[in-house]
C-alpha cells in the first residue's frame, strides 16, 4: 500500500501534462489529433468487426463441413433446404447445387434427367467460381481502411510534429527569445501528434496482419471446397462423352 499514494500522484502528473500539452498545441496540431482519433475508432470497430466475422464463418465452415462429408449424395442437404446463412462454404454449395438442379430438371420442372453435358459443367464451374470471388471480396471488405490507417496515420502525426516545430520556431523568431521554457512547450505540443499517429498505426499494422493472414486461410478453404464440390457433381452427375 506504500507505493498507492505515488502512483496516484504520479497518474495525477500525467494527466497535468497531457492537459498541458494540449493547452499549448496548436489548432492545426488539436485537428489532425481530432481527425486520428476517428481513424482510431473506425480502424477498432473494423478490426473487432471482422474478427467476429471470421471466428463465425470459422465455426459454420466446420459444422457445414462435417454435413457435406456426411451427406450420401452431393444434392443431399439441398434437398433438405438445410440453411446456413453467414456460411462461405454454404453459399459456395448453394450456388452451385442450384445450377446443377435447374439443369437436372425437366420443361415440367421435376428432376427429370440423371446426366448434365460438360458445357452444362462447365457453367456450374463458373458460377461457383463467382461466388467463391463473391465471399472474398465480402470477408475482404473493411480492410482498406485498416491499410490506410497504417499507411496515412504516422504520416499525419509527422504533418502536425513538422507543422507545430515549424509554428514554434517562427513564434520564437518573432519573440527574439530562443531560450529552452521558449521552445520546450512549443516542441512537445507538436510532437503528441506523431506519438497520436503511432497509436493509430501499430495496433491497425497488427490486426491488418492478422486479418489478411486469416482472409487468405479462408479463401484457399473456399478454393479447395470449390474443386471438392465440383469433383462431386462429375462423379455423380458427368455424362461419359
Amino acid at each position: 500500500m506504500s507505493g498507492l499514494p505515488f502512483a496516484l500522484i504520479a497518474a495525477a502528473s500525467d494527466q497535468t501534462e497531457l492537459l498541458y500539452i494540449w493547452d499549448k498545441a496548436t489548432v492545426e496540431a488539436k485537428v489532425i489529433i481530432a481527425l486520428l482519433l476517428v481513424f482510431s475508432i473506425a480502424a477498432w470497430f473494423v478490426m473487432l468487426s471482422k474478427i467476429l466475422q471470421m471466428r463465425r464463418a470459422r465455426k459454420l465452415n466446420l459444422y457445414f463441413g462435417e454435413e457435406f462429408t456426411a451427406q450420401k449424395t452431393v444434392l443431399e442437404m439441398y434437398d433438405r433446404k438445410l440453411q446456413v446463412e453467414g456460411c462461405p462454404l454454404y453459399a459456395v454449395y448453394q450456388a452451385g447445387c442450384s445450377q446443377l438442379d435447374a439443369r437436372l430438371r425437366g420443361p415440367d420442372g421435376d428432376r427429370a434427367r440423371q446426366n448434365i453435358s460438360l458445357k452444362n459443367m462447365e457453367h456450374i464451374k463458373r458460377a461457383i467460381e463467382n461466388v467463391v470471388a463473391k465471399e472474398s471480396l465480402k470477408l475482404e471488405s473493411g480492410l482498406i481502411l485498416l491499410a490506410i490507417a497504417v499507411s496515412g496515420a504516422p504520416f499525419m502525426g509527422l504533418l502536425g510534429t513538422v507543422w507545430g516545430v515549424m509554428s514554434t520556431f517562427a513564434g520564437i523568431a518573432q519573440q527574439g527569445a530562443a531560450t529552452m521554457a521558449a521552445m520546450a512547450p512549443g516542441v512537445s505540443a507538436a510532437l503528441v501528434t506523431t506519438v497520436a499517429g503511432l497509436l493509430v498505426a501499430i495496433p491497425s499494422m497488427f490486426g491488418y496482419n492478422w486479418l489478411v493472414h486469416n482472409l487468405r486461410a479462408f479463401t484457399v478453404e473456399l478454393d479447395n471446397f470449390a474443386q471438392e464440390l465440383v469433383s462431386k457433381m462429375e462423379t455423380e452427375f458427368l455424362a461419359e462423352e
